[in-house]
């Protein structure tokens, strides 16, 4: 019985903590299924804009975890935070450079996010370097991970997050010294398909 008083009591705490976990990995996949259709790594022509979506899907659906985790934090009776505290860098002392790298990274991910959905009606240029912040994103969410997260000692998540820069590192090498920097420019090179033109 008091196992599960305590366990009732934790709950917020938990659903803060699973749910900053799987919005890194949701973001990890994101990046990385970005950089392999960016680089080509798919193929030459993907097939079909199933795989845009997915691309899509999974950034969103991290915004959304990360919303799940910034409300447990919030809900959270043992180390509450005020709204304040979860949306100003070091407003709050507990841990306050470890949390301040999330902040930071929360609001990177609303500004390539948010540019994301709006990109038919921005410039390509603007866009694109807006989303080439998703590297910066990647990088402060893993140090936000591994300097305040409570299972960053876990064996399994550390080799997730070594694995995942080992990955990331590999596929950003392939697009700017390797082949895929060749398909990359060929395909940024191609002049755009106007409306009602069929496409190639």
């Amino acid at each position: 019985m008091f196992s599960v008083v305590l366990a009732a009591s934790k709950l917020w705490w938990y659903v803060s903590r699973s749910a900053g976990i799987v919005s890194w990995v949701l973001l990890a996949l994101a990046v990385l299924w970005g950089l392999a259709l960016s680089t080509r790594a798919l193929g030459k022509r993907p097939a079909g804009p199933w795989l845009l979506d997915v691309h899509r899907f999974l950034g969103g659906l991290s915004v959304l975890f990360v919303l799940v985790h910034m409300l447990g934090l919030f809900l959270d009776d043992y180390e509450p935070f005020s709204l304040g505290e979860l949306l100003v860098p070091y407003a709050k002392d507990w841990k306050a450079g470890p949390v301040a790298w999330g902040i930071v990274a929360f609001y990177v991910m609303l500004a390539v996010e948010g540019t994301s959905l709006l990109k038919a009606h921005l410039p390509k240029r603007f866009w694109h370097g807006v989303h080439l912040a998703s590297y910066a994103l990647y990088a402060f969410a893993t140090i936000h991970l591994l300097t305040v997260g409570t299972d960053r000692q876990n064996p399994l998540l550390r080799w997730s997050v070594i694995g995942s820069i080992g990955v990331v590192v590999f596929f950003t090498a392939y697009r700017a010294i390797g082949p895929g920097r060749a398909a990359s420019i060929r395909v940024a090179g191609k002049p755009s398909v106007k409306s009602g033109e069929p496409k190639p």
